[in-house]
């Protein structure tokens, strides 16, 4: 077999087309729950390390430096393999975005923080001065500006999210890998390991392109300030 028949078959490509379209479905729902959730997470987590209470920012350290040491592949197998012996039975599906989810908000916070602490101190104390209080300082005033900032990186953060689902097919869920992974044992022939390399091309491309677009739009507003 030369290469085109062994990596480019067209026909085993079309022939694993459907399992393969199902697997991609699986992929954006779990990635975007995760994102969501990391989202959400990380939000939280940044506003209790920054304006908690002393146990709490500890707290929410110490949660931001272990979940972003831990290997992801670990933290998946761990969720799904472990928690059973102690009585906590997650389908593949909510252990894999459990993981993500959990691994996404130590990130997220991370970058919520630095745009947060990007803003000048003097533009929460006038906000409090007025009259405003936490809550609406912080939504009309505060988280603007710093999502602005962290736009980009947060792209990034959510690119490495989806990227990372990928992973899941080690718990057995019908991801794209996995549904990939099977056609090509079906059909002995590793073109839709290639198929599914291109979806992933074709679902990522946009968002990265998008990363730059951000990037040389904040650049263009800082130059023209």
């Amino acid at each position: 077999m030369d290469l085109l028949d062994t990596f480019f078959n067209w026909n085993v490509l079309v022939a694993s087309l459907p399992l393969m379209l199902r697997g991609l479905g699986v992929t954006i729902m779990l990635g975007l729950t995760s994102i969501l959730l990391g989202l959400v997470g990380g939000l939280a987590l940044a506003l209790v390390r920054l304006y908690g209470v002393s146990p709490l920012r500890i707290a929410a350290k110490i949660y931001i430096d272990t979940l972003r040491s831990i290997p992801l592949l670990v933290l998946l197998v761990l969720i799904y393999y472990a928690l059973p012996f102690v009585g906590i039975r997650l389908s593949s599906f909510a252990a894999a975005t459990a993981a993500l989810s959990l691994v996404s908000s130590a990130y997220a916070a991370e970058i919520f923080r630095s745009g947060i602490e990007a803003i000048p101190r003097g533009q929460f104390e006038a906000s409090l001065s007025q009259g405003m209080s936490f809550v609406n300082t912080m939504r009309d005033v505060i988280l603007p500006q710093a999502i602005r900032i962290v736009l980009p990186p947060m792209t990034s953060n959510c690119i490495n999210v989806m990227k990372d689902t990928a992973l899941a097919s080690v718990v057995a869920m019908p991801d794209l890998l996995k549904q990939a992974t099977q056609a090509q044992a079906l059909s002995a022939n590793p073109t839709p390991l290639v198929g599914a390399a291109l979806m992933y091309l074709l679902l990522l491309l946009p968002l990265v392109q998008l990363v730059g677009w951000v990037e040389r739009r904040n650049m263009a507003a800082r130059t023209g300030e």
